[in-house]
């Protein structure tokens, strides 16, 4: 008798990563980590780490903080840090800070630092790393006060207030890196992962 396949967890209350999951096909269910996530922001940079190693620190966390009550699952912990210049953007959280950043990331280049890790049994199995790098056009003031009302709310569960599988591509000009890890997740080399342990069919 074959073994039963460990349960997916994904431990982010990301819709964007949940569309990802669940459009390839990957049987999973969620279950957002409580964690305190500004303050693991503040002590990242209070020690001089890179935005990558604040995200890796932030998606052991989410995965470890669920893992320790299902350890027989796969635990996705998942998180995203855009940085441009020397300046960390965080989600805004209205739709008038959306604007400011959005202004001031106008035809500029900003990386998206994201960071993705399996745990299981409370033990790292796997973990994958991308930068896209993202141009933003030099739009109008006009065009984003359009774009602003027609995304409204949405545009608050973005670190980078846009949304690219919406009107948020007509911000760009140019884009390199990995399409889903522009998403939240780095998911071609996820699945691979799924698919060598089992959880998913090869």
């Amino acid at each position: 008798m074959a073994a039963m396949a460990e349960p997916i967890i994904l431990a982010s209350a990301s819709a964007a990563r949940a569309r990802l999951l669940d459009a390839a096909g990957v049987p999973f269910t969620i279950e957002p980590a409580a964690i305190d996530e500004e303050w693991i922001k503040r002590a990242s940079r209070a020690t001089g780490q890179s935005t990558m190693e604040c995200a890796l620190a932030l998606a052991l966390e989410k995965a470890r903080h669920i893992s320790g009550r299902h350890r027989e699952a796969l635990v996705i912990g998942a998180d995203q840090i855009l940085v441009a210049g020397d300046e960390w953007y965080d989600k805004p959280k209205t739709l008038a800070e959306a604007r400011v950043q959005l202004l001031s990331l106008c035809g500029r280049t900003h990386i998206l630092a994201t960071a993705a890790t399996v745990l299981c049994a409370g033990k790292q199995v796997w973990q994958k790393t991308s930068t896209p790098e993202m141009t933003m056009r030099s739009f109008s003031e006009a065009f984003l006060d359009e774009y602003i009302a027609a995304e409204g709310a949405a545009l608050l569960g973005s670190v980078g207030a846009y949304r690219l599988e919406g009107p948020g591509v007509q911000l760009f000009e140019r884009m390199t890196g990995d399409h889903f890890a522009v998403l939240g997740l780095p998911l071609l080399e996820l699945l691979d992962f799924l698919r060598s342990r089992g959880a998913l069919l090869a």
